[in-house]
Formats: structure tokens, C-alpha cells, sequence
């Protein structure tokens, strides 16, 4: 499907306007949006790439299945307005049809409008991105783009690469910095990048142990919104952020959540946790859900869906995290897991394929059709988001949750996108703190 650099803002669209569109299923296709994703996720493409078009964020869908397609057929692609509600939400009817006639997929998809408008060169680097690598990332940026800037202690920024990447994200308006670590490796650092420091505050220490605890106890007492990892190993810094009495802890357990843009899913897939609990029990597992929830909250998303992954769909003894799985979701029949829809065990095939939950009759409003994926442990979350990012062709923005402040935990591997994706999220988070809205 063609990409155009055009959308088509809340005001501009009416009830009864339609947009139609025929293109025939090729091996591009199949790459960009994955041959058992393509029957559900063709008229959420086209919905965010066409009409309305680029900065459009899918929050609900209601879709049924009438048959197939291959490699090969010819579609067509009818979407209409039907209902505008407030807050930029637009009720979107879509249905595609083969050139026979024969009905594949239909139903309806709420949107939010896109709130800023694009009308350029189909090249431009916002319609390059729509479709495929970096579509989620930008989108966030896009989110985070009005707010006030967030205050961020920067732990040890002592080589040119994290100095760098801070400093890309203050030239963004995404934060206001503080520097944590020692003064002349930092004033190094920045001739070596080429940074001009300013008058950005330098907190000096002696070394990154002192730097973590400095710029924690900034965090403790109120003086920043949030933390960033510099040239620092991440348990250096987290050692400092559990501590029990001069940390940063609260009731909730901390845990880490990677935001992925897989360029074949339509919208941001958020994993957990993968970098920070490495054997989570039942307790834990429960915390990781509702900090996983509570960053889809922050990223726009009113009831997430979340995957609980297993092995298997079927709860089996013999498979520990099955148990925990089923446990999970009557948590949250409960009320002891709030704000999102959950499903479990799910294997990953039939959580991330409709047509694969369609093939084991798993009827699931989240099977097929996730926000959240929740590991059964740090080796399997950490893999799978790895290989997302190098066979999969995702970038991914990382933030851990739970503590008092949003740290953002950015890798040597990021390019500027992914640095400045982490960022906003942190801003997102630390926007929805100040108006008290969630506990993260």
C-alpha cells in the first residue's frame, strides 16, 4: 500500500466521508506487516497510513473474520467515517474485499485523530517512518512534543555517547539536565562530542558509585522529575535506587519495560520485564503487569491488552509459569491487577497472531492482538526483545518503573531515534505523575 505524506486532522474529517484503496498482497507486504498478521492488521495500516493518515493512534478495534487471502490477491480497502467523539476519538468502519467480491475482514477501529497536520513530499522522513522502522518511536515523540521539558539527573555522562545523547534530548525540549559525576571526565567528555556545557549544572563526585547515590538522593528529595543512565553499569545505578533507606522505593517492585516498534505490528508492543527481575515470583509478576499497564496508560492506551507468555496456552503443573499465568488474570478478576484486559498462559505464536488463536480456537480479546507481552523471566524477555531488534528489524525504547522517578536506560547499541524515543517516555510517565494520575 502506497504511503502519502497527507492526513487528515479531527476537523477535517465528517461523518460519511470514506476513503478506498486496492493493492495487491506482495513480498513486501508480507515483510512490513507479517504474513499470519496481515488479515487484522491491513486495515489498522491502512487506517494509520492513509485515513486519516500519518500521527493516527489506533485504540480500539472490533473486527470480524470472513476469509482468507494469499500471497497474490488483489484487495480493497473501504474505510468510512461513522461516529466523531470528543477528545479527537473517531469511529472508523472498515472492510476488505478480493477483487472476486468475497469479504475477507470487517468491523470497526476508534482512532485518535492526528493532532498535527502532514502535507508534504512523500519522501519526507514522517512518511519514510509511517509504515515501517521508527513509526511507534516518532509517534511518541509526537506525544511528548507540548510538554514541559522533564528535570533529569544524567548519571555519570562521562564518555562522548551518553554526554551526547542527553544533550540531543535537552536540544528536543524533552528534559532539563543536571550532570552527576566527576567534573573534569564530564568536561572531557563534552569536548570530545563536541557539547557546549553552558550553564548546565555539574553535581561533582568522585566516582560513578557516588554519582548514582547523588543523583538519587536528588530524586528523593524532589530536585529532579527523573533519572538517565550514563557511562554507568545498570546495577551500579540500581543498587543505589533500592536501597532501603536512602533509595528510591516504594510499595511497588521495580521492573523494566522495553516500548518495541516491530515494523510489523501497527502499533507499540510494550515487554516486560527483561533487564531487571531475573526470576520474578507471583508477587512480582503481578507488579510487572501493573507497571507495564500504567506505561500504557501514560502512552495513550485506556484499557491495554496484556499477553501473560508462556510455553503453552494450556495451564499445565508441570510448567510454572502457566500456573502463574492463570493466576495473573483472576488477580485481576479480582481487582488486584488494574487497567488492562489480561490473558494467560498464552504461547507467542497465538498471543501475537489472530490467524494462529483462529487455528486453536482460543476466543480471547487479547490473544492475537496484545499491547503488553509479560516474560516468564528475564532470560525469555530479554531474548525475545533482542531478537525483535536484530531479526526483526525493531528499535526499542527502555524505561524502568516502580521507583519514585522513571529511569531511563538507553544502550550503546541505540541510535539518536531510540535515545530521544526512551526520553519521551520517561516525559510521557513524568507528565501523567505530575497531574496525579498513576502511581508510576
Amino acid at each position: 500500500m502506497a504511503v502519502t505524506a497527507e492526513n487528515h486532522l479531527y476537523e477535517d474529517l465528517q461523518v460519511g466521508d470514506t476513503h478506498e484503496t486496492t493493492s495487491r498482497l506482495n513480498h513486501q507486504d508480507v515483510r512490513t506487516l507479517g504474513e499470519g498478521l496481515w488479515p487484522g492488521t491491513m486495515l489498522v495500516n491502512a487506517v494509520c497510513s492513509e485515513f486519516p493518515g500519518i500521527g493516527t493512534v489506533p485504540v480500539a478495534q472490533d473486527l470480524n473474520y470472513y476469509g482468507s487471502i494469499s500471497l497474490g490477491d488483489t484487495v480493497t480497502i473501504r474505510l468510512e467515517v461513522v461516529e466523531k467523539r470528543p477528545e479527537r476519538h473517531v469511529v472508523i468502519a472498515a472492510d476488505a474485499r478480493k477483487d472476486t467480491g468475497e469479504p475477507v475482514i470487517g468491523g470497526r477501529i476508534t482512532v485518535i485523530a492526528p493532532e498535527e497536520r502532514v502535507n508534504g513530499d512523500p519522501g519526507s522522513e514522517i512518511a519514510a517512518t509511517s509504515k515501517g522502522r521508527r513509526r511507534q518511536l516518532h509517534r511518541l515523540l509526537r506525544m511528548a512534543d507540548e510538554l514541559t521539558p522533564m528535570t533529569v539527573a544524567v548519571v555519570h555522562p562521562v564518555d562522548a555517547l551518553s554526554l551526547q545523547g542527553a544533550f540531543q534530548a535537552a536540544e528536543y525540549e524533552l528534559m532539563a539536565l543536571t550532570l552527576v559525576g566527576p567534573e573534569y571526565k564530564i568536561r572531557a567528555a563534552a569536548e570530545e562530542a563536541g557539547v557546549e556545557l553552558g550553564d548546565t549544572p555539574i553535581i561533582d563526585v568522585e566516582h560513578s558509585h557516588q554519582a548514582a547515590e547523588a543523583a538519587v538522593d536528588l530524586a528523593r528529595r524532589g530536585e529532579v522529575e527523573g533519572l538517565m543512565k550514563g557511562s554507568l553499569h545498570t546495577d551500579e545505578l540500581m543498587a543505589a535506587v533500592v536501597r532501603r533507606e536512602k533509595g528510591l522505593r516504594t510499595e511497588r517492585r521495580i521492573s523494566h519495560v522495553y516500548a518495541m516498534d516491530v515494523p510489523t505490528y501497527p502499533r507499540p508492543l510494550l515487554i516486560s520485564d527483561a533487564a531487571i527481575n531475573i526470576a520474578p515470583n507471583l508477587a512480582c509478576k503481578r507488579d510487572i503487569c501493573q507497571n507495564a499497564i500504567e506505561l500504557a496508560h501514560a502512552l495513550g492506551l485506556e484499557a491495554p491488552k496484556v499477553a501473560i507468555l508462556s510455553a503453552t496456552e494450556s495451564v499445565n503443573p508441570d510448567i510454572p509459569s502457566t500456573l502463574d499465568a492463570a493466576a495473573l488474570c483472576k488477580m485481576a478478576d479480582r481487582g488486584q491487577i488494574t487497567g488492562g484486559v489480561l490473558d494467560g498462559p498464552l504461547a507467542f505464536d497465538n498471543a501475537i497472531s489472530e490467524s494462529a488463536a483462529r487455528t486453536k480456537r482460543i476466543h480471547s480479546a487479547v490473544a492475537g492482538n496484545p499491547d503488553i507481552l509479560i516474560a516468564p523471566d528475564l532470560e525469555s524477555g530479554n531474548m525475545l526483545a533482542k531478537q525483535l531488534y536484530y531479526l526483526a528489524d525493531a528499535e526499542a525504547a527502555g524505561i524502568v518503573l516502580g521507583a519514585r522517578v522513571p529511569i531511563i536506560l538507553t544502550s550503546r547499541a541505540d541510535d539518536v531515534i531510540a535515545r530521544l524515543a526512551s526520553c519521551a517516555v520517561g516525559l510521557l510517565v513524568a507528565e501523567r505523575k505530575r497531574r496525579g494520575l498513576a502511581h508510576l
